[in-house]
């Protein structure tokens, strides 16, 4: 389910966290990697960790001038652009009533104006090639109304909308979209406010722990596969089932 072989990956926000796993999944099943980030130490490192098969660019998601010389320099290295995750994005945590329409705006360029200008960068050249696949990486928020989280919840329920329209636009030319909904994942970034591994640490998925970087990433890269070549316009919850609802405890025999 995550071979890859003979096909070429974007992935944005590459250079750490679940976009780098993505990375690296992608490479051990068979693909050519392009790891696109502003973090350029990080991202070559990357690159230079993976081997032959990965590159790395420099891209700022709200530009579409970078977009347009990414998606070249990944036709100039790889031949094409088979697979796009669009992972890049910023997290915030305040009230609604608190966050200033700047930073809302801010937000909203980076979480979802940056993934609708990927997507319509390199729709042309997937048609041209008779397919492909974009996965979108939406979140949690996506799917559930969460406090503290207005610009970054209100992004990531619109990924999960433009997946859609993009999942109905394009089915004839054989690209598919869908989006990816992880719940709390720990990575270098989460660590920083107190997130743990291990079982026990996340009392309120039924699961009852946060996600490994390398779960979502093997739901993405499912996605990118022919594995996976009737799935389109799908919803994929990668969260311990946070979204299906409150979590209850109880005692067998109660």
């Amino acid at each position: 389910m995550n071979d890859l072989s003979n096909k070429t990956v974007l992935i944005t926000g590459g250079a750490r966290g679940i976009g780098a796993e993505v990375a690296r999944t992608a490479v051990a099943g068979g693909a050519n990697v392009v790891v696109a980030d502003l973090l350029d130490a990080d991202g070559q490192e990357l690159a230079r960790e993976l081997g032959d098969r990965a590159r790395f660019v420099h891209l700022d998601v709200t530009s579409e001038d970078d977009w347009q010389r990414a998606a070249e320099f990944a036709v100039a290295e790889f031949g094409g652009i088979d697979g796009l995750v669009n992972n890049a994005g910023i997290s915030t945590g305040q009230p609604l009533e608190s966050e200033t329409v700047e930073h809302f705006r801010q937000v909203l360029d980076i979480n979802l104006t940056g993934v609708f200008i990927g997507m319509k960068t390199v729709i042309p050249g997937m048609k041209e090639n008779g397919g492909g696949s974009i996965v979108n990486i939406s979140s949690a928020a996506g799917l559930m109304g969460l406090a503290m989280t207005s610009s970054y919840g209100a992004t990531k329920w619109g990924v999960r909308g433009l997946t859609k329209i993009g999942a109905v636009e394009l089915g004839t030319s054989r690209i598919r979209v869908n989006s990816v909904h992880p719940g709390m994942t720990y990575t270098p970034m989460t660590a920083q406010v107190g997130i743990q591994q291990g079982e026990g640490n996340y009392p309120n998925t039924p699961m009852g722990r946060v996600g490994e970087a390398s779960e979502i990433a093997d739901a993405i890269v499912y996605l990118l596969s022919d594995a996976a070549s009737y799935v389109t316009g799908a919803e994929l919850a990668v969260d311990g089932g946070w979204t299906t609802g409150p979590t209850v405890k109880y005692v067998m025999g109660q």
